[in-house]
């Protein structure tokens, strides 16, 4: 068996397999979360109307909006995989040879891709929902956050996990607001003002604001 997934014509089932389980065990092991959170930027919202439009039925077709990004990418991934082995086992059977890979794996995406929106559907109904309430990065100026990794200092920013208003989290890259003050990892901070990606920050303790 191992040696049928590993030939050429079922390397990109059997690759999109694995990273489909190391999916699976990022949210295991709360990496998930992280990737969840990861900033998206939006569409402009005057883009024209038909092209949006079109492009809004098709990822809805598709099963975006309807589950979390996480779980619909591990689908895809997963049905992806299945269906090229699973037909490629089923042709072998029958004529003693597979399909070459330029061929398989476009047949196997035109299979999953339509399956992947049909399953999504009745997960829809068991599984929360994505966040769709999107908030520009100038709104978390004034909101608290916590240092996640490595320590702030000016010209060495740290990452900085902050949530908006609708609680969602968001991950920035700060400094300290202060010449030679130094946010330690773990510390709690105000976000004071924005330089383009990086945000300026005070420790919560130098502050009277009430925390947002």
């Amino acid at each position: 068996m191992l040696e049928f997934w590993l030939v050429s014509e079922n390397l990109f089932f059997t690759i999109s397999l694995l990273l489909m389980s190391l999916l699976v065990v990022f949210q295991v092991i709360g990496l998930g979360e992280l990737l969840g959170d990861a900033d998206i930027e939006m569409p402009d919202p005057d883009i024209d109307g038909d092209l949006a439009g079109a492009g809004d039925g098709l990822l809805g077709i598709l099963g975006f909006g309807k589950v979390p990004l996480m779980i619909l990418l591990m689908l895809m991934l997963g049905l992806f995989g299945m269906i090229g082995l699973s037909g490629q086992m089923v042709l072998q059977n029958l004529t003693g040879s597979m399909l070459r890979p330029w061929l398989a794996v476009p047949l196997a995406a035109f299979a999953s891709l339509p399956l992947t929106g049909a399953i999504a559907r009745p997960l829809a109904k068991i599984l929360p929902r994505d966040e769709t309430t999107a908030v520009g990065r100038d709104t978390l100026v004034g909101r608290f956050a916590t240092i996640e990794l490595g320590k702030a200092e000016s010209g060495s920013p740290a990452r900085a996990k902050v949530r908006d208003v609708h609680g969602q989290s968001h991950f920035v890259m700060v400094e300290p607001d202060n010449a030679g003050q130094i946010l330690e990892q773990g510390e709690e901070i105000l976000l004071v003002r924005r330089d383009d990606d990086i945000f300026r920050a005070i420790s919560r303790g130098q502050n009277t604001l009430p925390r947002l």
